[in-house]
């Protein structure tokens, strides 16, 4: 019998940047900043964000693609929702669960990353902010 432990990460950081900026950055500059060590191909230029309900976080690789996670709700520059397990997850069975939320903050954005399932890559948020502040996401 396998047991799983129910891990939610939440995770944010404010920026001196208008919520349609950071959800610019955040959604169309996805493959510039995300870490290509948590891709299948190692390349995150071939990663994609579709974002409207329907659409998907998904990655080309050679002969075929990946869906990493699935658009269930979007209402522009404010939340994101995606419902699947990124990379290995997608294998185990878990119901993953990752929401983008941008607030108004003093002086900007507060951009929110929660992924709720048992297992998180709380790499990536600080990838974002670091790409949104100096354009570099290392």
């Amino acid at each position: 019998m396998r047991t799983l432990a129910l891990l939610v990460v939440w995770m944010s950081f404010s920026a001196p940047a208008a919520a349609e900026v950071i959800n610019s950055t955040a959604a169309n500059l996805l493959s510039r900043w995300w870490n290509p060590a948590h891709t299948f191909s190692s390349n995150s230029a071939n990663l994609s964000l579709d974002a409207r309900p329907g659409g998907c976080l998904c990655e080309s690789v050679a002969n075929g693609g990946v869906v990493h996670l699935t658009v269930v709700y979007v209402v522009a520059q404010k939340e994101i929702r995606f419902s699947g397990g990124l990379g290995p997850l997608q294998q185990t069975g878990v119901a993953g669960s990752m929401i983008w939320r941008l607030t108004e903050a003093a002086g900007g954005t507060q951009f929110e990353w929660t992924y709720t399932v048992d297992a998180v890559l709380p790499d990536q948020l600080n990838r974002l902010k670091r790409f949104v502040e100096t354009g570099r996401p290392e």
